[in-house]
Order: structure tokens, then C-alpha cells, then sequence
């Protein structure tokens, strides 16, 4: 495993994986770590906006290392755009090795695609529109 650079900023989330997250090979299962991608991108939203929003889709995903039980395992944000009514948030997905303390691998890396909703559920803006 190569060890990849973090960005200079903190994590959305960190999280050590446990025995009930793995698959039947030994490693933890994509699924998780997908959901934890989608609540980290939430948090980072929350950081731009109030507005209720739902996840509109999940840009290719490609795991590229495993995650095993007891890695620590960080999510980064970074906001890559804001429309009318949907706002774009990349994840960098990392983890640190529990049984190498100083290695690092690169997990992992999507962008999420949210839209808010009003109380029907149907797409409103993001920014409130003002009326001139």
C-alpha cells in the first residue's frame, strides 16, 4: 500500500471499524463506507446550508485499498459546487493502519450530489431568491 497525502485539513468524520462491519473475506464491507461517505458529505453541506436536503447521487466510487478491523478510517470534505438547488461535495476517504501505525492509505473517493427540498419534497433553492 502506497501512502497518500492528506489534505491540511481535519476530518468531517473519524471512525474505527468493528468486526460487525466486515464481509466474508475479513475486510469491512463497501457499503459501509459508502454510508459513511454520504454522512460526512451531509455534515459538509450543513456548513453552506440550513435547507433540507436528500442525496441525489453518488459519483463512481472505485475502492482502491481495503479497510480492515480497527483501521481508524478519515473522511475529508471539500465543497466543489453549489447550483440552484443541489450542491456538489467531494470525500477523500483514508485510513490508518492499525497494524502499522505510520502507514496511510488512500481508500477511497467520491462526490456527492445533494438536493434540498421544501416540505413537499420537491427541489427548492439552495440560496433564498429575493424578488428585486
Amino acid at each position: 500500500m502506497s501512502e497518500s497525502k492528506t489534505p491540511c485539513i481535519e476530518p468531517a468524520i473519524r471512525v474505527v471499524l468493528m468486526p460487525k462491519d466486515t464481509n466474508a473475506h475479513g475486510t469491512i464491507f463497501g457499503g459501509v463506507i459508502l454510508s459513511y461517505i454520504d454522512i460526512a458529505a451531509a455534515i459538509e453541506v450543513r456548513k453552506h446550508t440550513l435547507k433540507k436536503i436528500v442525496t441525489k447521487a453518488m459519483h463512481e466510487v472505485v475502492f482502491v485499498a481495503p479497510v480492515f478491523v480497527g483501521d481508524i478510517v478519515s473522511f475529508y470534505t471539500e465543497l466543489v459546487r453549489i447550483g440552484r438547488t443541489s450542491i456538489t461535495i467531494k470525500v477523500l476517504v483514508e485510513a490508518d493502519r492499525i497494524t502499522h501505525p505510520n502507514e496511510r492509505a488512500r481508500v477511497t473517493e467520491a462526490e456527492v450530489v445533494y438536493v434540498a427540498v421544501d416540505e413537499n419534497r420537491r427541489p427548492t433553492p439552495i440560496r433564498d431568491e429575493t424578488l428585486a
